[in-house]
């Protein structure tokens, strides 16, 4: 049975997922590498569309052996027998707006990832779909080393889910504004 590994652009999926695979010696699919190799990526003005359907069917194949899946797309196109743990990594969205700038994302896109963040959208929907096999992790200003100490003990379940609230943290900021446009 596999891990996965989860959560918002921006924080830290795949440095995580590295690190774990060379300490574990386990494979990683990367989901968003297998909807690029199979071409099931729509590009739009600043997103990409993907057809989960099809990614769906590509990862059911893909995954015989026990390994890390990475990527945001995780709720979406896993059934629950194909994993054992769903581990989504949060971050505080004030660390998260560095990133995107960083990456260059446009307003707009910065506004519905961290939107997404702060209601923690990704976390809710794999709680949805798997349950208790979902724990939430955050990783706000912790190194590599810390963050990838207590995501493996998370998948040797000695780690309990972390409590994480972000619509408090802005609200009490008075930056409701900032990240919804309402």
């Amino acid at each position: 049975m596999s891990f996965v590994i989860t959560g918002n652009p921006g924080v830290g999926k795949h440095t995580i997922a590295k690190e774990i695979s060379e300490i574990l010696n386990l494979p990683i699919i990367d989901i968003n590498e297998v909807a690029k190799d199979f071409d099931l990526l729509e590009k739009s003005d600043e997103t990409s569309d993907v057809d989960t359907i099809k990614l769906r069917a590509l990862l059911k194949d893909k995954i015989k052996q026990t390994c890390i899946i990475v990527g945001h797309l995780a709720p979406y196109v896993l059934d629950s027998n194909q994993i054992t743990k769903v581990i989504v990594l949060r971050k505080n969205p004030y660390e998260l707006i560095p990133i995107y700038e960083k990456r260059n994302y446009s307003k707009n896109k910065i506004k519905e990832n961290i939107g997404s963040e702060v209601l923690g959208i990704i976390f809710y929907d794999s709680v949805s779909k798997w349950g208790q096999k979902t724990l939430q992790i955050d990783l706000t200003e912790q190194s590599i080393q810390e963050s990838v100490k207590k995501v493996i003990g998370s998948i040797q379940g000695k780690t309990q889910s972390d409590e994480v609230d972000w619509l408090t943290t802005i609200s009490e900021k008075n930056d409701l504004r900032q990240f919804f446009a309402y």
